[in-house]
């Protein structure tokens, strides 16, 4: 199967990336939310600058300032797959997840790995699907932002994913 690629559109620039075809369950659902409108106007809504932003909560669609975000979902998670070559690099994009014994993922919330030394210490423990090839300054700026101490940006960074295959 050829790669599947898409495109974050974001008020600070566009993250363009490819899904791994090695980890299919996460990367049909990520096209199937996607193709649907279910990220459309969602948020990054947890940021730490040396670490990670995070999206994919439906709860944040027009979310009241300080709301607390996070804990949303379709309703279902997705099994683990993880990949010893697929690592918690700068620009990973990975499933995010409640702690659970399985490691099941969250169906609909990721985030992408920020700092230039990554997060290995994720390896193994979240399933890495994706990775962003293009717009690596794009997840600093965002990660930058001024937050709350939820870490949720003060002003909201809002999102459009298409799959551009």
């Amino acid at each position: 199967m050829q790669e599947v690629t898409f495109n974050i559109h974001t008020d600070f620039g566009d993250l363009e990336g490819i899904l791994y075809n090695e980890t299919p369950n996460h990367r049909d659902n990520f096209v199937k939310l996607a193709k649907s409108g279910y990220y459309d106007g969602t948020l990054f809504h947890r940021v730490i600058l040396g670490f990670m932003i995070q999206g994919g909560d439906p709860n944040s669609k027009n979310a009241k300032p300080g709301q607390q975000l996070g804990m949303g979902d379709p309703g279902y998670t997705i099994p683990a797959e993880f990949n010893k070559d697929f690592t918690h690099k700068r620009g990973a994009l990975a499933a995010a997840r409640t702690e659970n014994p399985a490691k099941a993922s969250s169906g609909s919330q990721f985030y992408i790995v920020e700092p230039e030394t990554g997060a290995h210490f994720l390896n193994n423990n979240y399933t890495v699907f994706g990775e962003i090839t293009n717009g690596l300054d794009v997840i600093t700026q965002i990660a930058s932002v001024e937050k709350d101490r939820s870490d949720r940006p003060l002003k909201d960074v809002k999102m459009t994913i298409t799959i551009t295959e």
